[in-house]
Formats: structure tokens, sequence, C-alpha cells
């Protein structure tokens, strides 16, 4: 029984001694060495690849969504532009209804005539009245009552317009076949060639926009 024990101790020795020598080779050879139960730390080279990677989706990420940004910013000013074309046609449409009235209250306030002296209204679709020198004093009040009111209401709706942008076009100085349509030339005393004589119908603009041309008579 003694020599069973002492063999039985020796070769328990023996294994212990073989797989501490195991041990110490796995560690000599610079490899990583698994936990029990577990996976293998990654070395440095797989750490760069994943950052890499990480890297390359970032910038993928952030250039879409510059893309996507500018198309909005794009959208943005397309829809703004086309809101702006919208209010400016409307005020032209508006302007065109009212444009009418305006002439309408201009010819219901022509001046009486005079006869002598300069003439009243010569310019801007301004012809002349009947004259009313023999009228009654009542009819002279209602006309003169007549008159005031429709040149206030003129008034009112010319304000109203310039508040909407509408400016009138200028017609002193020569013909300019942008803004003014040409209805007739005949000769005019003392005036050069090419430039407005009179009026026959006043034009209008808004901003840039030629609404309505001014149609004058040119000097031949």
């Amino acid at each position: 029984m003694t020599a069973r024990r002492r063999q039985e101790a020796e070769a328990a020795e023996v294994a212990s001694a073989s797989e501490g020598n195991g041990s110490a080779d796995a560690e000599g050879t610079g490899q990583p060495v698994a936990e029990p139960g577990g996976t293998a730390p990654e070395g440095p080279a797989a750490a760069e690849g994943r950052l890499a990677e990480a890297e390359a989706k970032r910038d993928e990420y952030l250039e879409l969504a510059q893309r996507v940004q500018a198309d909005f910013e794009n959208y943005r000013k397309r829809a703004t532009r086309e809101q702006e074309r919208l209010v400016a046609h409307a005020h032209e449409r508006l302007v065109r209804e009212l444009l009418p009235i305006l002439d309408d209250l201009e010819r219901a306030a022509k001046p009486p005539v005079r006869e002598s002296g300069p003439r009243e209204g010569a310019r801007g679709n301004r012809a002349e009245a009947p004259p009313t020198e023999r009228s009654p004093n009542t009819l002279q009040s209602e006309y003169e009552a007549l008159l005031a009111g429709v040149k206030l209401v003129e008034r009112s709706l010319r304000s109203a317009l310039q508040k909407e942008g509408v400016v009138e076009i200028e017609t002193d100085g020569r013909f300019d076949p942008h803004v003014h349509e040409a209805m007739l030339t005949q000769p005019g005393k003392g005036a050069e060639p090419g430039t407005v004589l009179d009026v026959l119908q006043r034009g209008y603009r808004v901003g840039d926009k030629v609404v309505r041309p001014a149609r004058v008579i040119v000097a031949e």
C-alpha cells in the first residue's frame, strides 16, 4: 500500500509540472490568452479598423444632413419667390380693376371752361366742360358740392392705390416706348420732335412692371 500511494503522488507532481510548463509557453509567445469561459480581447489593428469604419459612417451621415439642409433652403427660397409673385399678381389685378374707376372720377371732375386765360386741365385726360357762368346760384352750388365730393373720392382712391405701390408714369420730356403709347403725332409749336405734347390717358406702374402705359400725343 505504501508503495502504491508513493507512485500516485509522484504521478500527480509530474502532471502539475506539465500544466505549468504549458501556461508558460503560451505566455512566452506574446499571444493574448483567452479568459476561462470568454473571448479573446481585440488587438490594436482590429480596434483601428472599427474606428475607421465609425468615422466613415459619421462623414456619410454628415454629408447627407448637409444635402438635406441645402435642399430645404432652396425650397424655402422658391416658395418665397412664388409667394411674392402671387402677391404682385394680385396687386396688379386689383389695380387693373380700379383704374377705370379712377378714369371715370377724373371725367366727372372736369373743370368748367374758361372763355379767356389758360385752360385748366389741358393735360391728363381732363377735357373741358361746358361753361356754367350763366347757371343759377343753386345749380352752381350743387355743382360745386358735387365737384368737391368727386375730387375727394378721387384723392382717396389715389391714396389707396399709392399704398399698394401704384405710381403714375411720368410724361414730361421725351417719348419712352417702354412706358408710353403714342396715339398720334402732330406738330408742336416750340416742342422738340419726339417729346410728349399731351396726355390722353394716364399710365401707371407697380414697381418695375407697367400696368398700363400712358397714352400720349408726340411731337413730330
